[in-house]
Formats: C-alpha cells, structure tokens, sequence
C-alpha cells in the first residue's frame, strides 16, 4: 500500500507545485512583455521629441526668413522712386480736405500742382485686415484706370495708409507680422497691380509706397478720423511730368 500510495502523492504534489507557480510563470512573461512594450514606447517618444525640435528649429528658421523678405521688400516698397516733390503734392491734400464742408466719399479726386490724386476708402477696396481685392473694389479700380488711360499720364504713384490701431488678431499678424505698414503697402501693391492690368497703364510708371500710420489726414482720436485715415492714394501725374 505504500509504496502504491508515493507515486500518486508524488504527482500530486507535481501537480499542486505547477499550479502554484504556473502564475509566477505567466507574471514573469507579462511583465518581459510590458518591459519590451515600455522600451518601445519610450524609443518612439524619443523620435517623437527629436522630430518636434526640428520641426521648430525649422519653423523658427522659416520665420526669420520671412521677416528679413519683409523688411527688405517694404524698404523697397517705399523707397523706391521716391518722388519728394510729388509727395509735397499729395500731402498739401490734408489742408485742402480738412477744409472741405461735407464728409468724404468713398472715392474723392482732387486736383494738385502736376496732376491729380484719387482717394479710395479702405472699406470699398478691402476687408478688415485683408490685402486682398473684394468685387467691389475691383470694379472701382477698374473704373479709375479708365479714367487714368482716357488721357495722357506721366508717373503714378500708389500709396497705402491705415490708422494708428495696431494689428492685434493673431490670423492678420501671421499674415502681416510687420504690422500696419507691411499691410498698407500690400494694400498698395493690390491696387498697382489691378492698375497695370489693364491695357494702357505701364507697370514702369506706377511707384508702389506703403506708409502704415505715419501720413494720417487727420488725427487718430475718433471712429469716424480713423476711418479717412484708412485709405489707398492714386496720385497720376500730367504727360511730361
């Protein structure tokens, strides 16, 4: 009976020692498992991290070259054929329009000393913030370029200006991040463009200048001041001129 009775209790306690160390076993796998999966993990967030630091370093250098494309071309925008007589011209318009007795349409012409200079309002040309032409704005433009080609014409300068409020909404500085002047003289240059698109007008004689706030017709100190300061100038100089 005993020696019946060992090989079964010995399989017995074989089987009961599996059992008890069958989950130490399994823990022991799932645990290498996690490891592995932890290493993995961190690898990746590894590449990750590296990946974002370039991604910035590259967004930062692409930044940089844009702001130096940007000073360059408003530098050129306002100094090249800088006429300083003619600007003498289209600035003695602040004391002719401050004596004007009714309000300012949204396209005004006044004759100058050489020539003639079209005012436009901001709001019939562009949106709040934007550079870019709304219908509107064309079909007006189109009709002052008829009347710039119905006679003989010397130089044309185009000349944007905004009001003295800052550019504050994140989407406009992304667009203009050297603020009211690069968005004046994008302004200017949407005019010029229109302008010597049509067949008659030479891109040669039209200077483009972008002046932000800094010819404003009146002071900035009302809705209604700050809104004649938002405007694009057309001056047109005589044949000869």
């Amino acid at each position: 009976m005993t020696e019946q009775r060992t090989p079964r209790m010995s399989r017995i306690a074989l089987l009961g020692l599996a059992a008890l160390f069958s989950p130490v076993l399994s823990s022991c796998v799932s645990q290498e498992d996690h490891n592995k999966s932890i290493s993995l993990a961190e690898m990746y967030q590894d590449q990750v991290h590296s990946l974002e630091n370039e991604n910035q370093l590259l967004r930062a250098e692409n930044a940089r070259l844009l702001n130096e494309a940007s000073d360059a071309y408003v530098r050129g925008l306002q100094e090249a054929g800088y006429d300083t007589e003619a600007q003498a011209r289209i600035d003695e318009l602040q004391l002719r329009i401050s004596e004007l007795d009714r309000p300012m349409g949204e396209i005004e012409t006044f004759k100058v000393e050489g020539g003639y200079v079209t005012m436009i309002r901001d709001d019939l040309l562009f949106a709040s913030g934007s550079a870019d032409l709304g219908q509107k704005g064309i079909e007006a433009l189109k009709g002052v370029a008829e009347g710039i080609k119905a006679s003989p014409h010397g130089q044309i300068l185009v000349r944007g200006h905004t009001d003295s409020d800052p550019i504050k909404r994140p989407a406009t500085l992304k667009k203009f991040p050297k603020g009211n002047i690069q968005l004046s003289a994008e302004r200017a240059v949407a005019v010029a463009v229109l302008l010597f698109e049509q067949k008659g007008i030479a891109s040669k004689d039209v200077v483009i200048m972008g002046f932000g706030s800094h010819k404003p017709l009146r002071p900035n100190d009302s809705a209604e001041n700050k809104r004649l300061n938002r405007r694009v100038e057309i001056f047109v100089a005589d044949a000869g001129e």
